[in-house]
């Protein structure tokens, strides 16, 4: 280690070369960002904590998913014998895109709200409280009879769904340091590919309950996936743990490491709620403005492939239960390439490009399925597959490197709660794209405006990778060795290690 790249490095007096040396690699290894070497004690910790919180996490975000994206399935269940949802309540495919949209504009205003009563509340009861919420709304959206009735129901699941994922991301940051968030957020996200796999699935087998007690298949559907969301509730609320401060399954060694590692780049269950103060400074920090506006870009496809999909295989010649079943390989080999990707993006410490080659890939998908002929159908349901891969995978580490270049409570969950509430627009263009009148064209519109938006996508991620660069050197050319750093927030003054920013 060269001391003269570290002149202002004090180490203490009469320590050894070798001390010197590991007090100059460990501030080092602080200042560009590159995590020390895991101790075995932390490497137990952090993958007990994984073991309480992951599957957890993945598995409540399958059951919201599940339950805002059933009614793609039900759009198209049993359409044959006139018993899906459009035939019975009478709604015309733009009266449905409208129920869509209600959704996500709910979805909208109620994320930032959402993400600070987690914080006020604490996560297990919030999320608890969703979950019941949304579960119990899904199965009244099975007695839905006309637009109106689905519509309203729509607005207010979007509204209880609205606060999950980003609540989730936010959560993690209380738990993992930023060079293990992002695999972590694509095991979460990823279960929404799980929840199409099964929704495809579940749908298939609930289409031949129809007329079972004389209901429709659809109405069986929203009943049958709304009941393990308010079951699931309850455990949510005992087993969901909060903060390493608070929780009672780690002993005072664990405790005092968790609390300790975490110490400078991560949230912290004792620091206070969102303040003007952090508000104003996140609000008028404009880098964080591309990291949305990427987020923007991602949201129609995610949104269009997660409503539109059972329409999509139903255009490439799959009939009624059937293209509910072929909605599975999809999501399945999503699912694998979003959780390989996402470790390779920790890995390296290289989100941004990892999101720009993944969405390079996504917008491959779609340009070649929009340029082959409609009746091409095995080769289009191939790109829907390259598609439903490049698009899904590229979202967690985009999530990882936003939370990673935030350094405080409250401005990391508003971040991620503005972050995710912008994307909302987008997944309203989604709703949009696909077009039932060109269903024997092979969707073109939607398919060549999800390619354009993840070539801005890819675009955007290797200007933010360039910019943080360059910031990353210039801080070095500027002398920031310091290990520690005193950033004024709002009007207080918080102690924090000197970091670039992560890539």
């Amino acid at each position: 280690m060269n001391k003269e790249l570290y002149p202002d490095i004090e180490t203490p007096k009469g320590a050894s070369e070798d001390e010197n040396i590991a007090a100059r690699k460990e501030t080092s290894e602080n200042v560009v960002g590159t995590p020390p070497e895991r101790t075995q004690a932390e490497k137990a910790l952090v993958w007990k904590q994984d073991l309480r919180i992951v599957p957890l996490c993945a598995a409540i975000y399958l059951l919201c998913y599940l339950d805002r994206s059933n009614i793609g399935n039900a759009k198209t269940l049993n359409s044959s014998s006139h018993n899906d949802l459009l035939s019975t309540t009478h709604m015309t495919d733009y009266q449905y895109t409208i129920a869509l949209m209600v959704f996500l504009v709910a979805y909208a205003v109620f994320e930032v709200p959402s993400n600070y009563l987690l914080k006020k509340l604490s996560p297990s009861k919030w999320i608890a409280f969703l979950m019941l919420s949304w579960g119990a709304v899904t199965m009244g959206l099975g007695g839905a009879h006309n637009f109106a009735g689905v519509t309203a129901i729509r607005f207010i699941l979007g509204m209880f769904e609205a606060g999950l994922f980003p609540g989730l991301v936010y959560h993690l940051t209380f738990w993992y340091r930023t060079d293990e968030r992002s695999i972590r957020v694509a095991f979460i996200l990823a279960s929404a590919t799980l929840a199409g796999a099964f929704g495809g699935a579940i749908a298939y087998g609930v289409g031949h309950m129809n007329r079972v007690s004389g209901l429709s298949a659809w109405r069986w559907l929203f009943i049958l996936e709304g009941i393990p969301s308010c079951i699931s509730s309850i455990f949510v609320f005992f087993f969901l743990p909060d903060y390493p401060e608070t929780v009672k399954w780690l002993n005072p060694e664990e405790k005092a490491l968790a609390i300790n590692r975490l110490q400078f780049e991560a949230s912290h269950g004792h620091d206070e709620s969102l303040t003007w103060a952090q508000a104003k400074d996140t609000l008028t920090d404009w880098r964080l403005y591309a990291h949305y506006a990427v987020y923007f870009g991602i949201s129609t496809p995610f949104s269009s492939l997660s409503l539109f999909t059972p329409s999509i295989t139903a255009g490439l010649g799959y009939k009624d239960l059937l293209a509910q079943l072929m909605t599975v390989p999809p999501y399945a080999v999503a699912y694998v390439v979003t959780l390989l990707v996402s470790f390779s993006a920790d890995h390296f410490n290289a989100r941004g490009l990892h999101s720009a080659a993944m969405a390079t890939v996504g917008a491959a998908g779609f340009v070649a399925s929009a340029s082959l002929p409609a009746h091409a159908y095995h080769s289009r349901y191939g790109c829907l597959i390259v598609a439903a891969s490049g698009a899904f995978s590229c979202i967690p580490p985009l999530l990882g490197w936003l939370s990673s270049n935030l350094h405080t409570t409250g401005a990391v969950g508003l971040a991620i709660a503005i972050n995710i509430s912008v994307g909302a627009p987008g997944q309203i263009a989604g709703v949009w794209i696909y077009k039932a009148d060109q269903a024997t064209r092979g969707y073109p519109t939607g398919h060549w405006t999800n390619a354009g938006l993840l070539f801005f996508v890819a675009v955007g991620c290797v200007g933010l990778r360039i910019y943080y660069g360059l910031l990353n050197r210039r801080m070095l050319r500027n002398g920031h060795q310091s290990p520690l750093l005193l950033l004024k927030i709002g009007t207080s003054v918080r102690q924090t290690r000197l970091t670039r920013p992560h890539l």
